[in-house]
């Protein structure tokens, strides 16, 4: 490639959070418009060496830059808002905006690590998936996910808005109380209002009108703001039978002998 076209390319990158916010930039001086999107400028973002492997070794990448407020703040990166953003990647020619953009890279956020006002992201490729396990090992804890399409339990009249009357670091006092007993423990709480708007927190335990969260929400809680909360599964083969009827869809072997056997009996 000639010298002229390497200084006419720009990078570019589109960062897609789960929650539909979406952010472009490019490390040019001025925005660019790319398939009718704008890709704000970005200077001080600098990609390291992009890794493609012919295998199915994953690909990787790291992308480094200052922390805007307009864009991507300690604020946000902090509380986890860009979790596994998708991130796609592309080299654009300024001097023929009529070129299709030359694909370099598209993955998921992974760890970010913050510094002295700037942050460093890693990119994981669409080839890390391979990296998980390919079987399941036998457990007595069932291995569904609550209301999934394996469990099978609707979900729809487990979900319940409510709004916060208290807060204090891990605990979060509801207007409402539980229906049974520990129905929120292993749950969901969805913030609808203000600071942690967008944010998810998972419950560990519930009693009565008050949520024990595995981590202090991100930012204060102000009283009255909306939530949602998710009933959730302690995933032994007692609670499924008893509380949602669901034994036949029970992922798990709870009475298959383990290692621990020979110490379940006295004098062991």
């Amino acid at each position: 490639m000639s010298a002229d076209r390497v200084t006419a390319l720009s990078l570019c990158w589109r960062i897609e959070r789960r929650d539909g916010v979406t952010v472009a930039l490019t490390d040019h001086d001025r925005d660019l418009e790319v398939d009718a999107v704008t890709y704000r400028a970005a200077p001080g973002m600098t990609p390291s060496a992009i890794v493609r492997a012919e295998g199915v070794e994953a690909d990787t990448m790291e992308a480094t830059g200052a922390l805007d407020a307009a864009a991507l703040t300690a604020r946000d990166l902090g509380a986890g808002r860009w979790d596994a953003a998708r991130v796609v990647m592309f080299a654009w020619r300024r001097d023929d905006p009529s070129a299709a953009p030359i694909p370099l890279g598209e993955g998921r956020i992974g760890e970010v690590e913050m510094r002295d006002g700037t942050f460093t992201a890693e990119l994981r490729g669409a080839a890390a998936a391979l990296a998980r396990p390919v079987t399941e090992a036998t457990a007595p804890a069932c291995r569904a996910q609550l209301g999934d399409a394996r469990c099978r339990v609707p979900m729809a009249p487990r979900r319940r808005f409510a709004r916060v009357a208290a807060a204090l670091g891990e605990a979060v006092t509801l207007e409402a109380g539980e229906p049974v007993a520990n129905a929120y423990g292993e749950g969901r709480l969805r913030w609808f209002g203000g600071a942690n708007s967008g944010l998810e927190s998972v419950v560990t335990a519930s009693a009565g009108a008050t949520l024990t969260l595995r981590h202090a929400p991100p930012f204060a809680v102000e009283a009255g703001v909306l939530v949602e909360v998710v009933e959730g599964c302690d995933k032994t083969i007692a609670t499924c039978a008893a509380r949602f009827g669901n034994a036949i869809n029970f992922r798990g072997e709870p009475y298959v002998p383990g290692i621990d056997l020979l110490t379940r009996y006295p004098g062991a």
